[in-house]
């Protein structure tokens, strides 16, 4: 059974009482956001990630295996992630191609530009995750909780009166299938970057949010203390150049 199923089935009201046992008895906090989390989707199953429970499930184990994905999404947040390392290996003939254009290059600088261009991939890979941290670390005491693990459908954060918000990091970063989601709902949206140009956002969201606290400065100053805590965090190859 999937979990849109097992919530239609119960309602809106039984779900969030199972849902609320169920985290007691796997030890999996309830009060810290999870509540208004799931209320989310108790109360509207459009937002029910499609990809929960499966033909051997019942209610009870589909709203089980929510809770396990929210629960895995906020243990792996940046400050406790251990990233893996890239999985493939670097293209010989992509030096090839930008020695050829730029010939004053030598062997020693098309290998820093090849190391360079994949660990700038691994920082991409978590700034989201970052960008999420803070938000949630700063926007909880303003009745704001984290979607974490992506529980609830194009919604990345639920307020305690039901309001939802969607973050990207940049201006072209949203897919089609999330705009597709959002059309004619009260989902608000926003972006942290314009991409076109160095156009920070952190004004609109603290009107958004009801604060004052949010900006660039702050989030800079988190992204460090988020790496130096945990180095791991961002994966860096062992054979490096400038090791």
């Amino acid at each position: 059974m999937k979990l849109k199923k097992a919530i239609q089935n119960l309602g809106p009201d039984q779900s969030v009482v199972r849902a609320a046992r169920i985290s007691q008895e796997t030890g999996i906090s309830w009060g810290d956001g999870a509540s208004f989390v799931f209320q989310a989707i108790a109360n509207d199953t459009e937002r029910v990630p499609g990809n929960i429970g499966g033909k051997s499930d019942d209610e009870n184990s589909a709203i089980k295996k929510w809770l396990l994905k929210y629960q895995g999404g906020r243990n792996g947040r940046a400050s406790n992630r251990i990233s893996n390392l890239p999985g493939t290996v670097a293209d010989p003939i992509i030096e090839e191609i930008i020695g050829a254009r730029i010939e004053d290059l030598d062997s020693n600088e098309l290998n820093k530009i090849t190391y360079a261009h994949r660990l700038g991939m691994s920082a991409e890979n978590i700034l989201g995750l970052i960008l999420e941290e803070y938000l949630s670390e700063n926007l909880q005491e303003f009745g704001w909780h984290c979607a974490w693990g992506e529980t609830v459908k194009s919604v990345d954060f639920v307020h305690e009166d039901g309001r939802l918000l969607q973050i990207k990091n940049r201006s072209n970063s949203e897919n089609s299938s999330s705009s597709v989601v959002r059309h004619g709902t009260e989902i608000e949206k926003w972006f942290r970057i314009k991409a076109d140009r160095i156009e920070y956002m952190w004004e609109s969201l603290n009107q958004i949010c009801g604060t004052t606290n949010l900006s660039e400065e702050s989030f800079v100053l988190f992204v460090r203390e988020t790496i130096s805590s945990n180095p791991d965090c961002l994966a860096v190859e062992p054979n490096n150049p400038w090791s």
